[in-house]
């Protein structure tokens, strides 16, 4: 005959074709691509527990602040329960001795 049989389709006489190349590279392309998406979602599981981590500090950090403000506030509502005229007195002195430092402050310079 002419060639190549006619049920070959353009084969090399090898058995190895075109498209088999194609798919061979294309292969070869994806599993690079698969890898690159494997490392990228490796790194973004180690992301998430680092950002969890963090969270979870400023959890506890918050709560130990919340802890504080509280036990402040307690110590300002037994304050405010004392003597009013207690109170205004040390708010006065307070402001007496502020003015005063200001004062000599000012009078250094």
């Amino acid at each position: 005959g002419e060639g190549a049989p006619a049920g070959n389709y353009g084969y090399t006489s090898s058995g190895y074709s075109v498209y088999e190349e194609e798919n061979d590279r294309l292969t070869e392309s994806l599993r690079t691509k698969v890898s690159a998406i494997k490392s990228l979602s490796i790194e973004i599981g180690t992301e998430v527990k680092n950002q969890n981590k963090m969270l979870s500090e400023m959890e506890n950090d918050f709560d130990s602040t919340g802890g504080l403000l509280g036990a402040t506030m307690g110590r300002l509502r037994t304050l405010s329960r004392g003597s009013q005229t207690k109170l205004l007195c040390y708010m006065m002195l307070f402001s007496l001795f502020v003015f005063f430092v200001i004062y000599w402050i000012i009078k250094l310079r």
